[in-house]
């Protein structure tokens, strides 16, 4: 994969990991309004995950990059996205696979596995480049704090 600078995410964690990777896979957009998106056709996607934390696992890691690949690698590579009705729909537009969609459905199904560790890491940004000149940055609301800490 070709170095590529990403926009920043401003943040207070003291550990910062990006994990680039990328996967092809075909899909398309049922909806009148999308034009030739319609249509199936594919893409070779290139994604960075942005994972941010104050505190190691056991092995040292924030978080170990190969586990981010494979959640998302091994669950879209080759795959037509439309057939993953966990993550995608047909029917609900907020749910039609698009660039957006992928992007924040990577950063779900990425912190869906931080949740469960014991570091707990975040996810901070998704960038995802769907042809050499178009691409989405999904950054998701940080959870608010507790309103009363004391």
């Amino acid at each position: 994969m070709l170095q590529q600078i990403y926009p920043s995410v401003a943040h207070d964690y003291s550990y910062e990991l990006n994990k680039d990777f990328h996967f092809a896979a075909a899909h398309f957009v049922p909806s009148e309004a999308a034009g030739k998106c319609r249509q199936t056709h594919g893409h070779t996607y290139y994604a960075n995950v942005t994972v941010a934390g104050d505190e190691l696992d056991e092995c040292g890691f924030l978080v170990n990059f190969a586990i981010i690949k494979r959640l998302i690698h091994d669950r879209f590579d080759h795959t037509l996205l439309n057939d993953d009705t966990e993550s995608f729909s047909d029917e609900l537009p907020e749910r039609y696979p698009t660039t957006e969609v992928v992007a924040r459905t990577i950063a779900e199904l990425v912190q869906n596995y931080l949740d469960v560790t014991a570091n707990q890491p975040r996810v901070l940004q998704v960038f995802l480049r769907e042809t050499p000149t178009s691409y989405c940055v999904y950054r998701p609301k940080r959870k608010a704090a507790a309103v009363d800490e004391r």
